[in-house]
């Protein structure tokens, strides 16, 4: 049986925002801990565009004993931009890895397609994730030319990159792909894909992951997870999309029930697909939603109903563990 992982945020920045902009190599190590001894998970993947915060964040993991899984996610970059990017990480990557504390993945980006230029129109990522999300993209003819076009893009930059990180990092290469996106992975050790079941999905979920098993290589989740509010489970990656931006501060667009069970039950539920498919690694999206701060006495504002964490953040940046954080870790305690 399969012991779950965690993502671990070191911050994004994008669309003139950060996921953290609190960071010290002190909580840092401290949290990777937690993760490592209160959570029981075997590895951790440590996402982020900072170069020299995933460097921190990877030491910190595998002086805590974890199998690190070395994620940096380049952000609105043409893709000669992006490959030099992860190039240089990937070199950050392998002087990790020749330290001998433990097992080193390197994942190759996140959702390039939408998440850097060149590919699915738009001019950020928020542009692009709703040319995706419309229903209009997949129904008008010219515009599902465009977006097959641009997805085709993708796939010929794929030997570029893995070439050029190969070049400088000796261990396994992955990539965190979406469920949608076409990767030629005989170009990669192992085969990965960010797994959201939702309401849409739910019907050939088992069947989709299971479709990555005809590559003959070892099929990990690099993401899954929802949100705790009632029907969070139903959106799945989508679940974060209740937030309006544009109000100041920002506030959650409706009325929605908080329901910690909702992530406890989507974690037993997804493991338990996990475990028939067989997969190498899964893990949960995230441990904690840094500025999505948990405000109990003011519900429009309580932004940890769209975070996956495990986690609730105070404004003071604080956090208590939710209600997943004590199944996760029952759970990976009985499969160490």
């Amino acid at each position: 049986m399969l012991p779950v992982g965690v993502n671990y945020d070191t911050g994004l920045r994008y669309d003139g925002r950060s996921t953290r902009t609190r960071f010290d190599a002190g909580t840092v190590r401290d949290e990777l801990r937690v993760i490592a001894n209160d959570l029981h998970a075997p590895a951790v993947r440590v996402s982020g565009n900072d170069p020299d915060r995933l460097v921190i964040a990877g030491e910190a993991a595998l002086e805590a004993r974890l199998d690190l899984w070395f994620s940096p996610v380049p952000m609105d970059l043409e893709p000669d931009d992006f490959i030099a990017f992860l190039t240089d990480c990937a070199a950050r990557a392998e002087t990790l890895r020749q330290s001998g504390r433990g097992d080193v993945v390197l994942v190759l980006g996140c959702e390039l397609s939408v998440f850097c230029k060149g590919f699915v129109p738009g001019e950020t990522s928020g542009e692009r994730l709703a040319t995706m999300a419309d229903p209009a993209t997949w129904t008008d003819q010219e515009k599902m030319a465009q977006l097959f076009a641009g997805l085709a893009r993708w796939g010929e930059v794929q030997q570029q990159l893995v070439a050029a990180a190969r070049g400088v990092f000796g261990g396994r290469i992955t990539y965190a792909a979406g469920m949608w996106e076409d990767v030629n992975w005989e170009l990669f050790d192992i085969v990965s894909v960010d797994a959201y079941r939702d309401a849409a999905n739910a019907a050939n979920f088992r069947d989709e992951l299971q479709a990555r098993l005809k590559w003959g290589k070892p099929v990990a989740v690099t993401e899954f997870g929802c949100c705790a509010y009632r029907g969070a489970g139903d959106r799945g990656g989508s679940g974060w999309m209740i937030v309006d931006r544009s109000a100041d501060p920002p506030a959650i667009k409706g009325t929605f029930e908080r329901d910690e069970e909702e992530q406890v039950d989507y974690l037993l539920e997804l493991v338990e697909e996990f475990d028939r498919i067989e997969l190498a690694a899964a893990f949960w999206f995230s441990f904690a939603g840094y500025e999505l701060q948990h405000r109990p006495d003011d519900p429009q504002h309580d932004l940890d109903l769209s975070s996956y964490g495990l986690v609730a953040v105070g404004d003071d940046g604080r956090w208590t563990p939710k209600r997943v954080f004590g199944k996760l870790a029952e759970l990976n305690d009985g499969r160490r």
